[in-house]
């Protein structure tokens, strides 16, 4: 599989999809990678670099959307990255749909399958990919909160720590995930006087038990919540309902009874916000003042530490996305926790929670799989098509239910010379089951037709799996 890194164009994002040790691994396994020139340019990684991994430099984005079939990036494609994508290419990246409508039509347009990192689930029912952005996002916020607090920020004027003699600052935590664990860890080890809120009772002894009584754990309740945002210096929203946006647990009104100055960070900006009055900034404009409270709402804070992020990333990323380029969607069928970050296919939401939060018609999806194998039908020897060359030419047949079932059967002429073919495409959205087609059948005997070259021997197919409920199908 060919597999494309593009350069992250969100502001101030300097991240990467793949490092040059993910190129390595992945070319020493027998794929292709191009990646755009420049792209590792905010972890310092130069064309070279790449190069000596594996990875052919191409010098555009739009040269990489062209070649590729699996589109590997950081954060959620902007509008003219989702305008790039084709029906037959499989986008892995972070999506965070939920608050995001158009984004959602932009990718539901393309045809492209996209899988969120952020919906990829584990065995213990957790979210790795989301992880370690997350441990990086939840200590960030301890060091945002810090400057925000700064006088010069327009924030209280306290010192997170406090001296000896004086009080610290005050922190309050709401969600105890791993962002919330993370940011507790930071503010505690400056000495803060840290709080951490959470709805889960097994979670809060866990904590309580993890901070040996450093951190104090409270219940959520609208009583607690007040009680404690109220008095803080600082609040860290860190709530995930994943895939979901998140809950609003601070309002407007409550922003009257805080103590002026003080600051409100939002981690969960990704998916809409857990502050009723945030919107996403960045890194230039990272702050905000609304009834004399600081917002900070970077959508993207791992950016800012993209040596330390990239690297985390790719950790988490590289087993997965080595399993996409083996087995393409048919990797779906054989990892349920992939297939849990299945959130666009065929042109419809097909991850439920995405869905319901959009107010969008779930796609229900069978099995996921194009079935792939290859089967010479004619006398060898025959060169096989590449299944990568056989789906970009068969583009345009994709539509917004997924592509039709394409077949190109290449016989022998009597010449022995290769021959241009016309692939035979059939609709199968009602079919139940379907065999390959026998050596005896004419290409071009039914169905629309398109110019397609391919050798001779070979058969090409692509379904729809999530039409077909038991097929039998091979590609070439």
């Amino acid at each position: 599989m060919r597999i494309g890194v593009p350069t992250e164009i969100k502001s101030s994002e300097f991240r990467v999809g793949l490092v040059p040790a993910s190129v390595r691994e992945i070319t020493a396994h027998g794929h292709e990678v191009v990646v755009q020139s420049g792209a590792g340019a905010g972890i310092f990684a130069d064309d070279a670099a790449y190069q000596k991994a594996g990875a052919r430099i191409l010098p555009t984005a739009e040269a990489v959307f062209a070649e590729a079939d699996l589109i590997v990036k950081v954060k959620e494609p902007q509008a003219i990255e989702y305008k790039r994508l084709q029906p037959h290419q499989i986008l892995f990246t972070y999506l965070h749909l939920a608050p995001d409508a158009d984004q959602a039509r932009g990718l539901l347009a393309s045809g492209a399958t996209a899988i969120a990192y952020e919906t990829v689930t584990d065995a213990q029912g957790g979210l790795p990919l989301l992880a370690p952005m997350s441990e990086v996002a939840g200590r960030l916020s301890i060091e945002a909160a810090a400057m925000a607090l700064r006088r010069s920020s327009g924030g209280r004027g306290v010192l997170m720590g406090g001296v000896p003699s004086v009080k610290p600052a005050k922190v309050v935590v709401l969600g105890g995930g791993v962002v919330g664990t993370h940011a507790a860890r930071m503010a505690a080890g400056l000495g803060a006087d840290v709080t951490i809120i959470d709805r889960s009772l097994p979670r809060l002894r866990q904590l309580d038990e993890l901070f040996e009584g450093r951190v104090r754990t409270l219940a959520s309740t609208l009583e607690s919540i007040e009680t404690e945002v109220f008095a803080a210096d600082a609040v860290i929203g860190a709530v995930l309902v994943p895939g979901a946006s998140a809950p609003k647990l601070v309002t407007r009104d409550m922003l009257k009874e805080m103590k002026k100055g003080a600051v409100l960070v939002d981690v969960a900006i990704d998916q809409g916000g857990c502050f009723e009055t945030s919107y996403p900034t960045t890194h230039a404009e990272p702050t905000y003042e609304i009834d004399g409270i600081i917002h900070y709402c970077v959508a993207n804070m791992p950016g800012a530490v993209p040596v330390t992020s990239a690297q985390a990333l790719n950790n988490a990323t590289l087993p997965f996305v080595l399993k996409l380029a083996a087995k393409g969607l048919a990797a779906l069928d054989d990892d349920k926790h992939l297939a849990a970050g299945l959130n666009v296919r065929a042109g419809r939401i097909v991850h439920p929670t995405v869905a319901a939060s959009l107010g969008f018609d779930r796609l229900e999806v069978r099995p996921f799989a194009l079935a792939a194998e290859r089967r010479p039908i004619t006398n060898p020897p025959c060169a096989p098509l590449p299944l990568r060359g056989a789906t970009r030419r068969a583009g345009p047949l994709h539509n917004r239910s997924g592509p039709a079932f394409l077949f190109c059967i290449v016989r022998r002429p009597e010449s022995g010379a290769r021959q241009q073919v016309r692939p035979v495409v059939h609709d199968l959205s009602a079919a139940s089951s379907f065999s390959p087609p026998s050596p005896s059948a004419s290409p071009g005997s039914s169905g629309s037709r398109i110019s397609h070259g391919a050798s001779i021997g070979s058969v090409i197919t692509a379904i729809p799996m999530e039409r077909l409920a038991n097929v039998s199908a091979f590609m070439a």
